[in-house]
């Protein structure tokens, strides 16, 4: 059942996900920097003050996260979690590790982590190491990504190349011939990369920080 507490809920736990304050959400977003703040949640006759679906497509396109993704937010499943693979972004570019398809092959390297069940079949976890992903991502924070969900423009990704390059980044355009990425950190050049040295891609779903 919708409520006003869970509507906000789901908006504070969308800003602390991406790494963000309620005021760093909202200025993201081209909001007002108090337009979240709890005193903004209840008006001066003390009746309950919702956000506008306006200012929800916004949070929504400042952040690249999905409609349904918010709503897992506000209306949590009961489902449990389960087990996804897991291995560090530096030991991802070992070929060992993945099928042909692209996908967590069995046998020795990976390891587990238990997640809720955010990406369905296909979904595997890689940890961040080092700065390169910085102010999104941290060292030794774990992202959940999957190979079967659908990439657009917009979307944060993680791009394995023939070599074994693994990047995460955010794609600007696709085309039969190239992938234009943009980096997540300000301090590391965009990359375009030749669909012909491309492994595989896969859309990043969530993250523990």
């Amino acid at each position: 059942m919708l409520s006003h507490a869970r509507i906000w809920g789901a908006i504070d736990q969308l800003a602390e996900r991406y790494g963000l304050s309620t005021s760093g959400l909202a200025r993201k977003a081209g909001l007002d920097a108090t337009s979240f703040n709890r005193s903004k949640r209840v008006g001066p006759d003390g009746r309950d003050r919702w956000p506008s679906t306006e200012s929800i497509a916004k949070v929504l396109a400042a952040t690249g996260a999905q409609l349904d993704e918010f709503m897992r937010l506000v209306e949590p499943s009961d489902r449990r979690g389960r087990t996804v693979p897991l291995v560090g972004m530096a030991q991802a570019g070992a070929g060992r590790l993945f099928s042909d398809e692209g996908m967590p092959a069995s046998g020795p390297g990976w390891d587990a982590i238990d997640f809720p069940d955010v990406g369905g079949e296909g979904a595997f976890a890689l940890e961040v190491q080092g700065d390169s992903m910085l102010p999104l991502y941290r060292d030794g924070d774990v992202i959940i990504v999957s190979r079967l969900a659908a990439v657009r423009k917009g979307d944060r990704i993680v791009v394995r190349t023939h070599d074994g390059e693994v990047m995460a980044k955010e794609l600007k355009r696709r085309t039969a011939r190239s992938l234009e990425l943009r980096s997540l950190n300000p301090e590391h050049p965009d990359r375009v990369v030749p669909m012909a040295e491309v492994n595989w891609i896969a859309r990043i779903l969530w993250a523990r920080q």
